[in-house]
């Protein structure tokens, strides 16, 4: 199956670059994934985190 890949790729002009910018654009996006997530606030994140105990709180004060 493998052979049959090969030959077609083998065909195309210029297809060593493809693998170069899939790599490329991995890296690139998990950098800068790795960077937004070193650079939050750590009181956004604690924000972030209670939102599911605040919406069980505004429930039971509504309710009663």
């Amino acid at each position: 199956m493998l052979k049959f890949v090969k030959h077609n790729l083998e065909t195309i002009s210029g297809v060593e670059i493809y693998p170069i910018l899939s790599l490329l654009i991995f890296f690139i996006f998990f950098v800068m994934l790795y960077t937004w997530t070193m650079t939050y606030k750590r009181e956004k994140i604690n924000e972030l985190s209670n939102i599911p105990f605040s919406d069980e709180a505004d429930e039971n004060n509504t309710n009663s």
